[in-house]
C-alpha cells in the first residue's frame, strides 16, 4: 500500500509549515525566532501573571497553537507530527516568558513518555536557571480495563485543561493555586475515542487497518491499537458503547458517574469525520447521558484534538460544579476555543411556533372538467411513485457522473411522501387544488434542486387550472410550469436537464389546442418526444445545474434529470390508460 495523499509542501517541513500557516493568520501570535514555538504576540500582558505552555507532537491540530490566547495558553512547543518537541525550544518557551515577567510558568503535558521526559528535563533545567516552573501531566484516557503502569493517555480532555488554567492565571491566582485546582480537574473527567479508519503521518502509510464493517473502541491520539474492534454499528448504539464503557466500575480507568451529577461534555472530531455525523453523535451523547441521570451543563462540539485525517470521534466528560463552569465560561481570545452561549445541553428544547399560513385561495367555479376524478388520481399518482421507486438505482448510477449520485435517492422520497399522503387522505380531484397540494409535499418532502423545480412547475401550472381545466388549459399549464423552471432555475432547452424532456413533451402538448383533439394521444405523443430527448441529452454539453462543472467528455449518459422526468410523463399515460 503506498502512503496516502496529503496536501502539504513537503514532508520535512510539514509541521513547521503549518504553525507559520497558524501564525500569519492570527495576528495575535508570533513565532520565536530559531524555534518551533508560537506565543503570544502580547507577552507583556503577562508580567505578573502565570505563564501557561504545552504542546507536543504536531498532527493534533487545532492543539495546541489554536489555545494561544488570553484567557488560555501563553505559548505552545510543537514537536515533528506525532513527536515530541525538543528540549531546547522547550526551554527556549519558558525563557521568553520569564524574560517577559510573568512570575511563574506551567507546563500543561499529556502523559506521554517523551512528552513527559522532555518537558520534564526542560523543566530542571529552567529551574536550575532560577525560573519558577511546575509541570501539570494529563491523563484521561479511559479506555483500559486494568491499570498501565505507564497510566492514563492524555487525550482531548487536555484541552479542558488548557481553558481552566488559563481563566486562573488571566484572574490573577497563583501559580500553586493553579496547579491545586488543575490536578483535581484532571482526576475528574475522562475521555474515550471511537474510530472507523486510521490515520497516516505524512509520507507513511496509515498506522493499523480497519475492515470496511469494523471500528475500533479506545484507540490513541497517534493510531494506538484500542481495546476493543467491533463491528460498525448506528451511532446511537456506537454512543452508548463507549459511555458504558467510560463509567463501568469495572472498568480501571473509568470516570464515577452519579445519577444527578453536572459535567461538561466535548465531543471532539478525531480528523476526518464529517460535520454531519459529529452532530449526530453529539446528540446520541446529550440522550445517553440523559437517561442516566446527568445533567450536561455545557457541551462543546467540534473539533478540539485531532489524530490527522481519522475519521473517529472521542468523547469527554468532566465534571463540573458552578466554580469550574465559572472558568469554562470565561473569555479567551484563543482561535480554536468555541464562541458559545453559557447553558445546559438538553435533547429537547422548546420550538419556534410555525408562523401563521395565509389565507387559503378560494378556488373560483369551476368550469365542467375533462380531469381525471379522485379514482383516477390515485391510480395514476400510484403508476407514477412506482416508476420512480423502481428506477432508483438507475437514475444514482446516471448522477454519479455529475457527482453526487443521489438523483435517485430524491425522487425516491418524493414518490414514498406522495404514497403516504395518498394513503392518509384522498387527493383532491379538481385540478388546480391537485397539482397545488402536490407541489407543497414535494417543496417539503422531495428536497434537492429537483424538489424546488418540480414545485415551482407545479405552483405556476396550478394558476391557469383554476378557472378552467379543459384540454387546452392543460396546454396552457405546461407553458407555464416550464417558464417558471426557466425564470427561476436559469436553464433552458439543450443545456441538459430535465427542461429538454419538459420542453420537447410542451411542443407536442401543443396539439390540444386543436378542435377535437384527443387526450390520451397527444399526450401518447408528448411522452414519446419527451423520451427522445431525454435520450438525446447524451450527447448534450451540460449548461446548467450541477453537470455543467464536469468536462463533457466525462458526461458519457443521458441526464437524469430528463429521465426521471419522461418517465414521470410515461407514467401519468398509463395511469390515464387504466
Amino acid at each position: 500500500m503506498e502512503a496516502p495523499k496529503k496536501l502539504v509542501g513537503s514532508v520535512a517541513s510539514c509541521a513547521d509549515d503549518t504553525l507559520a500557516g497558524l501564525v500569519a493568520c492570527n495576528p495575535g501570535l508570533r513565532l520565536l525566532r530559531g524555534h518551533r514555538v508560537a506565543l503570544r504576540a502580547d507577552l507583556d500582558a503577562l508580567r505578573g501573571r502565570v505563564a501557561l505552555l504545552s504542546g507536543g507532537g504536531s498532527g493534533h491540530e487545532p492543539a495546541h497553537a489554536g489555545y494561544i490566547g488570553k484567557g488560555m495558553l501563553s505559548g505552545v512547543v510543537a514537536g515533528a507530527v506525532f513527536t515530541s518537541p525538543a528540549v531546547g525550544s522547550i526551554l527556549a518557551a519558558i525563557r521568553a516568558v520569564t524574560q517577559a515577567g510573568a512570575v511563574g510558568t506551567l507546563l500543561i503535558v499529556k502523559n506521554y513518555t517523551g512528552d513527559r521526559l522532555n518537558f520534564g528535563l526542560a523543566l530542571e533545567r529552567a529551574r536550575a536557571e532560577g525560573a519558577d516552573v511546575q509541570m501539570v501531566v494529563v491523563g484521561d484516557d479511559c479506555a483500559f480495563t486494568t491499570q498501565k503502569k505507564a497510566g492514563r493517555r492524555g487525550l482531548c480532555g487536555t484541552v479542558l485543561v488548557h481553558k481552566v488554567a488559563g481563566a486562573l492565571a488571566e484572574a490573577g491566582a497563583s501559580l500553586d493555586e493553579i496547579v491545586k485546582r488543575v490536578s483535581a480537574v484532571t482526576k475528574a473527567m475522562g475521555t474515550l475515542g471511537l474510530s472507523l479508519s486510521p490515520c497516516s503521518v505524512p509520507g507513511s502509510k496509515p498506522t493499523f487497518q480497519l475492515a470496511d464493517d469494523e471500528m475500533e473502541l479506545g484507540l490513541g491520539i497517534h493510531g494506538e491499537a484500542g481495546v476493543r474492534r467491533m463491528k460498525v454499528m448506528p451511532a446511537d448504539e456506537a454512543v452508548e458503547t463507549m459511555l458504558a464503557h467510560m463509567t463501568d466500575p469495572a472498568n480501571a480507568s473509568h470516570l464515577p458517574l452519579s445519577r444527578g451529577a453536572a459535567v461538561v461534555l466535548v465531543v471532539n472530531n478525531l480528523g476526518g469525520l464529517s460535520c454531519l455525523e459529529l452532530g449526530i453523535v453529539a446528540g446520541a451523547a446529550v440522550r445517553g447521558l440523559e437517561r442516566r441521570g446527568v445533567r450536561i451543563a455545557r457541551a462543546l462540539v467540534g473539533s478540539f484534538m485531532t489524530a490527522l485525517e481519522m475519521a473517529g470521534v472521542s468523547l469527554t466528560l468532566m465534571l463540573a460544579d458552578e466554580e469550574l463552569l465559572g472558568l469554562i465560561d470565561a473569555k479567551t481570545t484563543a482561535m480554536a476555543w468555541p464562541n458559545l452561549v453559557a447553558g445546559p445541553a438538553v435533547s429537547q428544547r422548546p420550538e419556534v411556533p410555525a408562523p401563521n399560513e395565509g389565507p387559503e385561495p378560494q378556488p373560483a367555479q369551476q368550469t365542467p372538467s375533462t380531469g381525471p376524478g379522485t379514482k383516477r388520481v390515485q391510480l395514476v399518482l400510484e403508476r407514477v411513485c412506482s416508476t420512480l421507486l423502481g428506477l432508483q438505482d438507475k437514475l444514482n448510477e446516471l448522477d454519479r457522473a455529475a457527482g453526487d449520485g443521489d438523483c435517485g435517492h430524491t425522487h425516491a422520497r418524493a414518490a414514498r411522501a406522495i404514497q403516504e399522503w395518498v394513503r392518509a387522505r384522498p387527493p383532491p380531484a379538481a385540478p388546480a387544488q391537485l397539482l397545488s397540494a402536490l407541489a407543497d409535499l414535494l417543496l417539503e418532502k422531495m428536497g434537492g434542486s429537483s424538489g424546488v423545480l418540480y414545485g415551482l412547475f407545479l405552483t405556476a401550472a396550478a394558476r391557469p387550472l383554476h378557472n378552467r381545466s379543459d384540454l387546452p388549459t392543460w396546454a396552457d399549464a405546461m407553458d407555464a410550469g416550464i417558464e417558471a423552471m426557466r425564470r427561476y432555475g436559469g436553464a433552458a432547452p439543450g443545456d441538459r436537464t430535465m427542461l429538454d424532456s419538459l420542453c420537447a413533451a410542451a411542443q407536442a402538448l401543443h396539439a390540444l389546442r386543436s378542435p377535437g383533439a384527443e387526450l390520451l394521444t397527444v399526450l401518447a405523443s408528448a411522452v414519446q418526444s419527451a423520451e427522445e430527448a431525454a435520450e438525446a441529452t447524451r450527447h448534450m454539453e451540460a449548461g446548467a445545474g450541477r453537470a455543467s462543472y464536469i468536462s463533457s467528455a466525462q458526461l458519457l449518459q443521458p441526464d437524469p434529470g430528463a429521465v426521471a422526468a419522461a418517465a414521470v410523463l410515461r407514467a401519468v399515460l398509463e395511469g390515464l390508460r387504466g
